[in-house]
């Protein structure tokens, strides 16, 4: 009875390989039929605008190592927002302080708000 255990058993291991390969045979001459409608000359312009992602996130995650390790230290962030209201200040100062500045500063935004904006 082992012998004819043995043998079915064979027989089926037989026929599920055969089966098996010709599914693998089907299924890889549908990969390639469909592999050959593809257009390759798109595959290059993909693949730029793959490698820009990956480098925008990795200039993502250096930017913000940066400036957590900017926050650790005690005085410097502190230092960096006196740095802006002091820029702010004389950004103010140069172009706020008179009339005649104020508003060519509105016709240097109104210029670039029709050269940008159209």
């Amino acid at each position: 009875m082992s012998d004819e255990t043995t043998t079915q058993s064979t027989e089926s291991a037989t026929g599920d390989n055969v089966a098996f390969a010709e599914r693998y045979k089907d299924v890889l001459g549908k990969v390639n039929e469909t592999l050959d409608k593809v257009d390759w000359s798109q595959a290059g312009r993909i693949g730029k605008v793959v490698g820009i992602f990956a480098a925008v996130i990795v200039a993502q995650i250096m930017i913000k190592g940066i400036l957590d390790t900017i926050n650790l230290l005690p005085v410097v962030p502190g230092l960096l927002e006196l740095l802006g209201v002091v820029v702010v200040g004389q950004w103010s100062w140069k172009n706020l302080t008179t009339s005649d500045k104020r508003n060519a500063l509105v016709a240097r935004i109104q210029t670039l708000r029709k050269e940008y904006l159209g």
